[in-house]
């Protein structure tokens, strides 16, 4: 089983019931082994910044499929969503990103693992941070050291609440 790390972030609509939602579909496929979910934190707009702002949560999963299957996964959970791409970093229903895949570096046409921008981002690091085993391995141990040097709050990253999943989704 590999280990792989999600970021799942939304500032459209009902945002706490976004997340809830991808994460119960995320549950709801049998491949997938849901082994952890951060609390959720609200985050300011990064690139444009004329929007409301994001709640984001970190997800650690363990699979057996290929990092290409899912990407498949999830981009097919934010088109049931209602995801639509206008522009790049604007406002979204749903947004699921792969950070880490099983601690491997992968570059295609559709896919880059570690997430490129992943290691810049405080509202990514803090979830992710929050959910990570010890001992950590080299790219989780260089997401825990860059958050430390990172000014949360002045990233625009609160805490918002813990994440509750819901029982029944509709």
């Amino acid at each position: 089983m590999k280990d792989v790390y999600l970021s799942i972030g939304t500032n459209m609509g009902e945002r706490y019931e976004n997340l809830q939602h991808a994460v119960a579909l995320l549950k709801e496929k049998k491949e997938i082994e849901l082994i952890r979910i951060s609390s959720v934190y609200e985050t300011a707009a990064v690139g444009y910044t004329d929007q409301a702002d994001f709640l984001n949560i970190a997800v650690h999963l363990k699979t057996a499929i290929s990092s290409v299957e899912m990407l498949k996964i999830c981009q097919a959970i934010e088109q049931e969503l209602g995801r639509v791409r206008e522009f790049r970093w604007g406002p979204r229903v749903i947004d699921l990103d792969i950070l880490l895949y099983n601690q491997e570096n992968i570059e295609t046409e559709s896919l880059i693992v570690p997430h490129p921008r992943m290691y810049e981002r405080a509202f990514v690091l803090a979830p992710l941070a929050e959910i990570t085993p010890s001992p950590l391995d080299e790219q989780l141990q260089q997401a825990h050291d860059l958050l430390q040097q990172m000014d949360c709050e002045k990233e625009g990253v609160i805490f918002w609440q813990p994440f509750n999943e819901p029982s029944i989704v509709n």
